[in-house]
């Protein structure tokens, strides 16, 4: 399987919402080294988000929805796919100011020139339907010099000097697993190696923790959290990208029932859309059933439309960014509640920036 290519036509978007968007992404990149926004969130950090990284986490995702109102922050992804669309083809680029060289030196630079043997790693990874795409980026860095292989968890050893492969010790993990915190048992001695300083890991605890954690979206809108950290025109920024975000154990549950078609029900720890709710679609005994502590409560914002092939399709588009730096662009396009490539026509397009 390959990533799917829904068209060869770039969609377009404005020069406005591009500098919106990517301000936004900018802007949520520099609280992580923000002192006022760590001491906020320094409780609530696992174990290994306090590990102090000086490497930016490659490929983070922010994703938008287009809207009267400007851009919409849907999500933050830490392990953001899509690049690959199959044949040895990478998603076509626009020739904008802010890419500096072709995409593949753009994806290479983001990997540390002392991580010369790098690990791509996902659960049962040759199962996985972006597989193609990790044999992608090994065969990128590999034409850079470096060593790389494709492993399951279970195929790395533990030793005293750090995480090995078939006798060879590995610098660096690119993570395409979902466990951002590296809590499973699976996990163990990969986070052993990694509390050990045995090993880079990208992307990060960290990084996921201080930016893609859908908390940290409830946290954006807590009164007097960014009023502490940052200025009106930062906090301005942010809130007009980010739609209103709250955790469900602190809202009337009566009136989020009552008010529900104006909200999306998601799990704070799943990704990828798995487990999202839509208000409006919602029984009053599925509602019951949510984890209040557990579930995030966030404004519904209906995704663009735009007419792909002759066809009415949804959009939303991806920023792809290593640190404030801007890698890639991407639009997915779809028909259906929520993101989803099953229906024909569905898949990835490139952009233009026009206006």
């Amino acid at each position: 399987m390959t990533t799917a290519l829904a068209s060869e036509t770039p969609v377009p978007i404005s020069h406005h919402e591009f500098d919106t968007m990517l301000a936004f992404a900018r802007n949520v990149f520099r609280l992580k080294d923000n002192s006022a926004y760590l001491q906020a969130l320094s409780d609530k950090l696992p174990e290994t988000a306090h590990i102090k990284t000086a490497w930016p986490s490659v490929l983070m995702g922010y994703d938008f929805h287009l809207t009267d109102d400007g851009p919409k922050l849907i999500e933050i992804n830490n392990n953001a796919g899509g690049l690959y669309i199959g044949d040895k083809r990478w998603l076509p680029q626009p020739e904008i100011d802010a890419f500096n060289g072709t995409l593949e030196q753009r994806l290479t630079e983001m990997f540390h020139s002392d991580w010369t043997t790098i690990a791509i790693m996902d659960e049962d990874v040759t199962g996985q339907f972006m597989y193609p795409e990790m044999l992608a980026y090994a065969e990128m860095l590999e034409k850079d010099g470096r060593q790389v292989v494709l492993v399951s968890p279970e195929n790395l050893q533990l030793r005293h000097d750090g995480l090995f492969f078939e006798g060879r010790r590995i610098d660096a993990i690119y993570n395409r697993h979902t466990d951002f915190y590296l809590d499973t048992e699976g996990l163990a001695d990969i986070r052993l190696a990694y509390e050990r300083r045995q090993v880079a890991i990208n992307p990060h605890p960290r990084s996921y923790a201080l930016i893609g954690d859908k908390s940290r979206m409830v946290d954006w809108w807590r009164a007097g959290l960014l009023e502490a950290c940052v200025d009106a025109d930062v906090i301005s920024s942010i809130r007009a990208v980010t739609p209103q975000t709250h955790q469900l154990s602190e809202m009337d549950v009566e009136q989020a029932w009552a008010e529900r078609k104006q909200w999306v029900f998601k799990p704070a720890a799943r990704h990828g859309g798995k487990g999202v709710l839509l208000g409006k679609g919602m029984s009053r005994k599925r509602f019951e059933t949510l984890d209040i502590e557990e579930t995030i409560v966030q404004q519904l914002v209906p995704a663009s439309e735009v007419v792909v092939e002759g066809q009415n399709m949804k959009l939303d588009i991806r920023f792809y960014m290593h640190g404030e730096r801007l890698i890639a662009l991407a639009g997915r396009v779809w028909r259906g509640q929520l993101t989803n490539f099953r229906e024909p026509g569905s898949g990835w397009v490139s952009l233009s920036i026009e206006g």
